[in-house]
Parts: structure tokens; C-alpha cells; sequence
């Protein structure tokens, strides 16, 4: 192992009582940051989300897609930029994440907005306008495709 890429994290379950006065730490690995949370019996589980820079950097990513494919039929948009949601959704879907799958879907809808809107100097894409393109091109809803919590029947 490379002395630079490895290093040892303390990462231990919280030991505070019912406040939780000790502070749970954190760390990052292969685009999750891990952390410790509490189930609904009050105990601590492991728990992971979209690093923050790994979710901005999918966006940025799809931002740029978009503004370089604008000018694309819809059609044509649409199967891609569904295509690069859902890899995303199948690579970071472990539940517990939902909430920043749901923050990529809403900055993709955001993004996708944005620079269909800058085709045309006449039209103007308001939200109502989206929302109807939307219902005939709809993106793929996050979903979890992964249960690393799953309970043993």
C-alpha cells in the first residue's frame, strides 16, 4: 500500500448517551461519504450519501452536456440525459441516498431548463412550458437499486 493513498481514519460508533454528546465522524470513499445516524429504535447504524463534490461534479457534468447538445431534437436529449441519470441512479442507488438522488433529478431538470431555453432568442421556456415537455419526455425517477441495510427475512 502507497504511504500517501493510505492512511488509518478513526471511525468508531458514537458513544454518548440518548443526546449523543459524542461527535460521530465522518469519511469518504468511492464517492459516498460515510457516516454514523441512528435507526428508528435508537440505535447507530452505518449510513452513506453522495459525496458532496462527487454530486457537483455530476452536474457540472450534465450542465455541460446540455449546453453543448442544445440544439438537439428533444427526443434525442431526452434518451441521453436519461441515460446519464440513470447510470447515476444504479452507481450511488444504496438506500439511505435518496435524498441527493433527488438532488441530481432537480438540478438536472433545472440545467436541462436552462439551456433549452437559450435556443431561441423568441421563445421563452417558462416552467409551465417545461413542465408540459416534461410530462411528454419525463427523466427517470431516483430509485434505490441497492439495499446494503436490508433486514434478513
Amino acid at each position: 500500500m502507497h504511504p500517501d493513498k493510505t492512511r488509518i481514519v478513526p471511525f468508531e460508533k458514537p458513544r454518548g448517551g440518548a443526546n449523543g454528546s459524542g461527535t460521530p465522524g465522518t469519511f469518504d470513499f468511492l464517492g459516498f461519504t460515510f457516516f454514523w445516524t441512528r435507526t428508528l429504535k435508537g440505535s447507530w447504524r452505518l449510513g452513506m450519501k453522495t459525496r458532496k463534490a462527487r454530486l457537483w461534479r455530476a452536474l457540472e457534468a450534465l450542465g455541460d452536456w446540455c449546453r453543448s447538445h442544445r440544439h438537439e431534437p428533444l427526443k434525442e436529449q431526452h434518451a441521453a440525459l436519461s441515460r446519464r441519470i440513470r447510470g447515476h441512479f444504479q452507481y450511488f442507488g444504496v438506500n439511505g441516498n435518496m435524498r441527493s438522488l433527488e438532488q441530481l433529478l432537480h438540478g438536472a431538470r433545472r440545467l436541462w431548463r436552462k439551456w433549452l431555453e437559450r435556443r431561441s432568442q423568441r421563445g421563452r421556456m417558462t416552467w409551465e412550458r417545461f413542465n408540459a415537455y416534461l410530462k411528454a419526455f419525463p427523466l427517470p425517477e431516483p430509485r434505490i437499486c441497492v439495499q446494503i441495510w436490508a433486514t434478513t427475512p
